[in-house]
């Protein structure tokens, strides 16, 4: 073969070659067309939607229906955790129940004294109240009923009411009422309070105290014999400067001069200024005042006139007499605002019965009075 005729022939094999690859190139791009048109039409008929459906739903919904569970799973855990930080009153903290007069039903129930101390302590004091302060007025309602059961015959009736003859007691089902939804909340930290100091009381002398206690002091506590003729020495006045802080420090109260007459069985002279003589209280309370020509205790004028504190002032304002007051009570012992002021600085339940009540000491029911554990 010349070499004209092999160059034709490579010529030729050459555009064969070419042509074959052209022809499959476009047959593959047109098989690529139709799969990709295919899954388009597959995407988008209804078989396929259907079909993905099942699948999102058979992956998805063993996640929906256990999900729920894994939460209520942590918050079981999250109160059970509570639970068992927070100590629980049980029957068997109580060395004996206490025989409660109810006022609404005139019937004697016999209360587990932890019981008992916490419906007193949810009654007496705000729930909201720091916990140490809530301790502190437990101890006061436990020694109280327990000084109370040991000076009382056995054959008694009842041993106290629920009035503020004694200590105001509510049971549960008073209390969720009184407090709606904030029930829970509020009887967790008090039990816990009760639960923390149970069978703890406050004595002198190897002898449950008078664990006198009021709301808000003037800025002192008072002596026990200038407001009762009893003095005990570890009813003593002392600073309580955390008061002020109260909602209770200050009020005043407008009372017609001829209520005031009446009340006090007086006769104001007509005259603009209103003449008085007044001593005041190591607690800076009202002790003796002379209003025309009577003298009374502060006692007595707070009482008459159902002033909050025998701490006063008293302004005459045309045919009116204005008394401002400072502090809520009597003002011996304890007071509550005084207290939760101590534990907001970090004082603890110890510490400020120790301060209230000087020279007491803590001690154990069972230990202090037995007659009553044995009863």
């Amino acid at each position: 073969m010349n070499k004209s005729s092999k160059k034709r022939k490579q010529n030729t094999y050459a555009y064969i070659k070419r042509k074959k690859a052209l022809k499959y190139k476009q047959n593959f791009n047109q098989s690529q067309h139709f799969k990709g048109a295919g899954v388009t039409s597959l995407l988008k008929s209804p078989s396929f939607l259907i079909i993905g459906s099942l699948i999102m739903i058979i992956l998805i919904m063993p996640t929906l229906i256990v999900a729920p569970f894994i939460h209520m799973d942590d918050q079981e855990a999250i109160t059970d955790k509570i639970e068992q930080q927070t100590p629980q009153l049980k029957t068997s903290d109580s060395p004996f129940s206490v025989a409660v007069m109810r006022a609404s039903s005139e019937q004697v129930e016999d209360i587990p004294l932890e019981e008992y101390v916490a419906g007193v302590v949810a009654s007496e004091m705000p729930a909201g109240f720091e916990l140490e302060a809530l301790k502190a007025q437990a101890l006061a309602a436990r020694t109280y009923v327990v000084s109370h059961m040991l000076h009382q015959p056995e054959n008694a009736d009842s041993t106290v009411t629920d009035t503020v003859q004694h200590q105001v007691y509510k049971d549960e089902q008073e209390l969720r009422r009184i407090w709606g939804t904030d029930f829970d909340w509020k009887m967790t930290k008090i039990n816990k309070a009760v639960a923390e100091t149970k069978g703890e009381i406050l004595t002198y002398k190897e002898e449950p105290i008078e664990p006198a206690f009021f709301s808000t002091s003037n800025g002192y506590t008072e002596n026990s014999e200038d407001y009762w003729p009893n003095k005990f020495a570890y009813l003593r006045s002392v600073p309580s400067p955390w008061d002020k802080n109260s909602p209770e420090f200050l009020e005043q109260k407008t009372i017609p001069i001829t209520e005031v007459e009446e009340e006090l069985a007086i006769d104001i002279p007509s005259s603009e200024k209103l003449s008085l003589k007044i001593s005041r209280t190591d607690g800076k309370r009202v002790d003796q005042i002379k209003i025309a020509d009577k003298t009374f205790s502060g006692r007595d004028v707070r009482e008459k006139l159902e002033l909050r504190s025998s701490d006063f002032t008293i302004e005459k304002k045309n045919d009116h007499l204005i008394f401002t007051t400072e502090g809520y009570g009597h003002g011996v012992g304890m007071s509550q605002y005084g207290a939760n002021g101590m534990a907001k600085e970090g004082k603890g339940y110890k510490e400020i019965l120790t301060y209230y009540y000087q020279g007491v000491k803590i001690s154990k029911v069972t230990e202090t009075a037995p007659t009553l554990v044995s009863r």
